[in-house]
């Protein structure tokens, strides 16, 4: 497994920095490392320019001040504006100022209208209060000289942006670019974080092998290779019914094209048989709109498990356009006490908004909740509301309470499982923020559960292929064109793995 899609918490990034320092590693090393590679990134994209350098009493400052030598020996103009005196720094940051021969001002004394590019090493990802009176003022200068063409690079994260917590209590640094070190950390991934961060280039600083140990991830990046598994090659002798056999609940007359993407999706996904199970009066307007899905009635008096289990549903989806109805409950509730692998999605959630625990109680077996922001806050109002806590650690508390995988669904879409285990989803598009792409996603979930995938890795890999589909979307793309482009999405992904598999066999130093 690729540790780079480790996430670290900034108290965990503490104990790598230990454990490296333990081992061997001295602290200014590491902090030549990081201003090292702070200074390359910068001159990897920008020529050379007048460059003010903001550096603040601790480590964060310490990588400013390395960078800052470095980048004089590259011929820029640098000056350096720090918060504490070079008498007031202690440790691997006294170092790094000792072996700067330039000049050096008060943070006061810095009008970013003089220079190109402000280079924000004041207070990195373990600041967790607002900005205050000349970092606060600063952070307003530089973002406006930003909006007038300058550039803002910020060490670790934007100085003012809590790194665990991923949003900002007041003024904060709005970034072009932001070099970070070692591995991710929560502000870089989740929403707002992510957009005050600007590109994220992450620096390794060569913290030895072991660290895993000593510093626990809080979640990883959703990457194909944590799925390896799941959207392979069916087998040479599969059939329509080895591949998994996927119902979805339709929804009345007039309200069955939420299911009706959810159906295609599962098809497109790899389920073999899809079956759209309408209520009275649905089935002739499925049956019309589509001619590679099955249609079938049932009785709405019916025991909808009894159903499920008459059309052998290796897994099923419910809630797209199902409508937000006792009726709807009912049948969630039933197919819950099959055990068989579920999809809820949609109305099958809000249906439960006046009694979460209803739903929590019945789960059991493979079941995944996909809700997004006010479906969650619907059936989790107390985590919903929990400031202190960032997004992958609600998620994760609600993975727990409910049994279920949940799929919080956003720009930053957090996948976590009732063990603990969390995943963040940045591979994806603005433009699947449009009606219907839940729907899809949610037949892709189910698509993967039929071919009897884990609910975990399910979930992971349908939300990038689902992203991936997203990405390739032009301007107006509407939900059918999300759809269209599953196919490519598939192949995209099954050429990355076979590019994968390609190095794999290359022995080292084969040439």
């Amino acid at each position: 497994m690729d540790h780079r899609t480790d996430i670290l918490t900034v108290s965990a990034m503490g104990a790598a920095d230990r454990y490296a320092i333990q081992q061997g590693r001295s602290g200014a090393a590491l902090m030549d490392a990081a201003g090292a590679g702070l200074a390359r990134a910068i001159m990897q994209r920008w020529a050379p320019r007048a460059c003010a350098v903001l550096c603040g009493p601790g480590n964060n400052g310490g990588d400013g001040w390395e960078a800052a030598a470095q980048l004089r020996r590259a011929g820029w103009a640098v000056s350096i504006f720090t918060l504490a005196g070079r008498d007031r720094l202690k440790g691997d940051a006294a170092l790094a100022a000792a072996k700067w021969g330039g000049p050096v001002s008060p943070l006061q004394d810095c009008d970013p209208s003089q220079f190109g590019l402000v280079i924000d090493a004041l207070f990195g990802a373990g600041l967790s209060r607002p900005l205050e009176d000349e970092a606060a003022r600063l952070a307003g200068a530089c973002n406006a000289r930003r909006r007038a063409g300058a550039v803002i690079v910020s060490a670790d994260v934007p100085s003012g942006l809590d790194g665990d917590l991923a949003h900002a209590e007041g003024p904060v640094f709005q970034a072009d670019l932001t070099v970070t070190f070692h591995r991710l950390k929560p502000a870089h991934l989740l929403q707002p974080g992510r957009t005050q961060c600007g590109e994220i280039v992450l620096v390794d600083i060569g913290i030895p092998d072991g660290w895993r140990d000593a510093a626990e991830p809080c979640a990883q990046i959703n990457t194909p290779e944590l799925w390896p598994k799941v959207c392979g090659d069916p087998a040479v002798d599969a059939h329509k019914h080895s591949r998994g056999r996927l119902c979805v609940l339709s929804g009345p007359t007039g309200a069955s094209g939420a299911a009706r993407l959810a159906g295609s999706a599962g098809l497109t996904g790899g389920a073999g048989f899809v079956t759209l199970l309408c209520p009275p009066g649905a089935l002739e307007e499925v049956a019309a709109a589509s001619r590679s899905l099955v249609a079938r009635n049932f009785d709405p008096a019916g025991d909808f498990g009894h159903i499920l289990e008459d059309h052998r549903a290796s897994a099923a989806v419910l809630g797209p356009g199902a409508g937000v109805a006792e009726s709807t409950r009912a049948r969630v509730l039933a197919a819950l006490e099959t055990h068989r692998p579920l999809v809820l999605d949609a109305d099958a959630l809000t249906c439960f908004a006046d009694e979460p625990d209803a739903l929590f109680e019945a789960v059991n077996g493979p079941v995944v909740l996909t809700p997004h922001g006010g479906e969650f806050a619907r059936l989790f109002p107390d985590l919903a509301g929990r400031d202190a806590l960032n997004k992958i650690e609600v998620t994760r508390e609600a993975a727990q309470r409910s049994g279920a995988v949940i799929v919080h669904k956003g720009p930053d879409t957090v996948i976590a499982a009732a063990n603990g285990a969390a995943r963040v989803n940045v591979h994806a598009s603005a433009r699947l923020a449009t009606a219907g792409t839940g729907d899809i996603l949610a037949g892709l979930i189910g698509a993967f559960l039929a071919s009897g995938e884990g609910a975990f890795d399910a979930a992971s890999a349908a939300v990038w292929i689902h992203g991936e589909a997203g990405r390739r979307c032009g301007p107006g793309a509407t939900v059918e064109a999300v759809l269209r482009h599953l196919p490519s999405a598939l192949g995209a992904l099954a050429h990355r793995r076979a590019r994968m598999a390609a190095l794999h066999r290359i022995a080292p130093g084969s040439g």
